[in-house]
């Protein structure tokens, strides 16, 4: 019988490493499954929704600009 999310494949990954399950059990099942794209739960937890990040409101800021003063040159009277 193949995996039916990751949660599910984590879990009996689990129990293989506890010893409640033997290699060729798991492996049975990882050979079923091949190479599917699994969904991480099967059933997601009602009320449970997907975190997103709020984006900051960015107002445009007033660039202020600073005169530069520049100094005349003149000519030196000798």
């Amino acid at each position: 019988m193949p995996f039916k999310s990751k949660a599910q494949r984590r879990k009996f990954a689990e129990l293989l490493v506890d010893g409640k399950i033997t290699d060729e059990q798991y492996e049975e099942w990882n050979r079923s499954t091949g190479k599917k794209e699994l969904p991480e739960r099967l059933h997601p937890v009602p009320g449970a929704k997907k975190k997103t990040t709020a984006k900051k409101k960015t107002t445009a800021r007033k660039k202020t600009t600073t005169k530069k003063t520049t100094k005349k040159k003149t000519a030196k009277k000798r």
